[in-house]
């Protein structure tokens, strides 16, 4: 694949990673958000909408076992870790499940990591079993190619914090913290359809615009619901997505970006129309 300055606007790439990122020019992303299976699907339960579902995903995410678990992390990581910019940055999702063995795979690679994010979530679904506490977090580990490369932060647009009071949003000038409470993924960022580990796009807000320039490449090595992508064209950055299943790359991630693109370019000549008439009464003003 062509790199920075061909780069169409967005590519979708249907296939395993591992044999699709071989086909991307080594050096040319400027960061990439992966998330990969979390390998929890054991025959257990959880509870979905109030009720009790099973938690398997699909063979994807069942476990192989802990070493075969760890090799499979440790050779995407590696290998993402090749397409990246010196001083691009990854993003990884997780659980206890397989977010521990990613993050030692970073360290054995020779990533330097630079912040590790909770992702709190106020609505998280109760825990069935009374057993065990609710698990009402994940994990992001945030990580540059290495100790010495500079990496990309955009401080100032991510130094506030938001909160309400009563009805009203408020917003105060401090830095963000590595805490984030971001609500479940909303129904209507369903409407193409469902994706069973789709993330909500205020989490892919912040990811995109914290480590990210406007016209950057952004990788998805496991697209899924196109989450990422669609936040993407939002923000004026690249994309290349990859997943192994048609479906959901076809049926749901290009139909959310192909919208998300419609929307910007409604709203660009919305504006140049306005902007157009005003022209037009400045002049007719002057006679």
């Amino acid at each position: 694949m062509a790199a920075r300055a061909d780069t169409p606007r967005y590519t979708l790439l249907q296939g395993d990673m591992l044999d699709v990122l071989e086909k991307i020019t080594d050096l040319s992303i400027d960061m990439i958000f992966a998330d990969p299976p979390y390998n929890l699907s054991n025959d257990g339960f959880t509870c979905q909408g109030g009720r009790m579902v099973s938690v398997n995903k699909g063979e994807w995410d069942r476990s192989a076992g802990p070493a075969a678990d760890f090799e499979f992390h440790k050779t995407w990581i590696a290998a993402c870790h090749r397409k990246l910019r010196p001083g691009g940055t990854i993003w990884i999702s997780g659980t206890y499940h397989s977010i521990y063995q990613c993050g030692f795979a970073l360290q054995m690679g020779g990533w330097h990591v630079l912040n590790d994010i909770a992702w709190f979530k106020p609505n998280a679904s109760p825990n069935l079993s009374c057993r065990m506490f609710t698990a009402s977090h994940e994990s992001l580990i945030w990580a540059r190619t290495s100790k010495k490369d500079k990496h990309d932060f955009n401080y100032k647009e991510m130094k506030f914090s938001a909160y309400h009071e009563g009805d009203v949003l408020k917003k105060e000038d401090k830095q963000m913290r590595s805490v984030w409470s971001i609500p479940l993924t909303k129904k209507s960022e369903k409407r193409f359809g469902k994706h069973p580990t789709q993330k909500p796009e205020a989490l892919l807000e912040r990811v995109v615009l914290s480590s990210t320039k406007a016209g950057d490449i952004v990788l998805d090595p496991f697209c899924g619901s196109g989450t990422t992508g669609a936040v993407a064209m939002r923000h004026g950055r690249r994309f290349i997505g990859i997943d192994m299943d048609a479906d959901y790359l076809h049926g749901i991630a290009q139909k959310r970006i192909e919208a998300e693109i419609a929307e910007r370019e409604t709203q660009a000549d919305e504006a140049e129309d306005f902007l157009s008439a005003l022209r037009d009464e400045v002049a007719a003003a002057r006679g």
